[in-house]
């Protein structure tokens, strides 16, 4: 195979398109550590190292989940299960990407290098969570959540309220979503035995779930915006979010989930964009 098919095999494995989700908050949380611009180093170093553990978790659930997605027709066509990429492939890029993303820390300063195997040891233990425990989709949100408090430490490595906030406001906004797209394996969950929330409590239980995740996501964007004294303009972003959110919510329903995936992967990742861009927008007009 050619380079850029191969090159294309992969990206689709580690689903490259939906970095969209994360790496906004990364340069958010950045841009308020500096309170503005944190510099090209920091920016580069940042991007590479997101992109490395993202791939690193996306990789390692596709290699812990091969035997469920072998027999899920929804990913009986994902590269792994196909053949396209071998699990001996899959296993030493899933090693590349974890050394990568630990040199890209130790770049950063001491504190994200110590901190590097936490993230990388909480990006595994998600893949094996679903075969535990309802919460999986809170674990996977935290996963994610961790995006902000990287872009802080990355330039301040300080934790602060306001990267705590966007953590707390990230995990519930990830684990919302996901359950969303769960309930599309709502049967085969619960066949397979597995602990998602729509197989353990029903569809529309875990709906009703989803939505209050994203009422409290809503208060944590706010919050997180407030304690980083940014003004009315960020505010009204976090509102509008707030607001699509609600909206995400009508487009599904227990009888109907013909449009998840407009929800899952339209909305949410306008929402991620969409903040980052307020965060932006409101230093450079209201910073000193």
């Amino acid at each position: 195979m050619s380079f850029a098919k191969d090159l294309s095999v992969v990206c689709r494995m580690i689903k490259i398109e939906h970095s969209v989700f994360a790496l906004p908050f990364a340069y958010a949380g950045a841009f308020l550590a500096a309170g503005g611009w944190p510099g090209v180093w920091n920016m580069l170093i940042l991007t590479i190292a997101m992109v490395a553990v993202r791939s690193f978790a996306m990789a390692f659930n596709r290699y812990a989940d091969l035997d469920i997605d072998r027999d899920n027709p929804r990913t009986q066509d994902r590269p792994l299960v196909t053949g396209e990429v071998s699990t001996r492939f899959t296993l030493v890029f899933i090693v590349a990407t974890a050394v990568i993303f630990m040199a890209a820390c130790a770049l950063m300063n001491p504190l994200c290098l110590l901190l590097s195997p936490v993230a990388l040891g909480l990006s595994a233990f998600y893949s094996f969570c679903k075969r535990l425990t309802r919460w999986c989709h809170f674990v996977l949100g935290a996963v994610l959540g961790l995006a902000p408090v990287a872009g802080w430490l990355c330039v301040d490595p300080v934790l602060t309220l306001p990267a705590v906030l966007l953590f707390f406001g990230v995990t519930f906004w990830v684990a919302g979503f996901d359950i969303l797209y769960a309930c599309q394996d709502a049967q085969f969950d619960t066949e397979r035995d597995l602990h998602s929330m729509p197989a353990r409590l029903g569809i529309a239980c875990a709906l009703e779930i989803s939505t209050m995740s994203h009422v409290v996501t809503g208060v944590f964007f706010l919050l997180a915006g407030w304690s980083a004294g940014l003004s009315w303009l960020y505010a009204l972003v976090a509102l509008a979010v707030w607001v699509v959110l609600m909206v995400e919510h009508r487009l599904v329903r227990p009888d109907d989930l013909s449009r998840v995936n407009v929800a899952f992967f339209t909305l949410n990742g306008l929402i991620s964009v969409a903040l980052f861009a307020g965060v932006v927008i409101d230093l450079a007009l209201t910073g000193p």
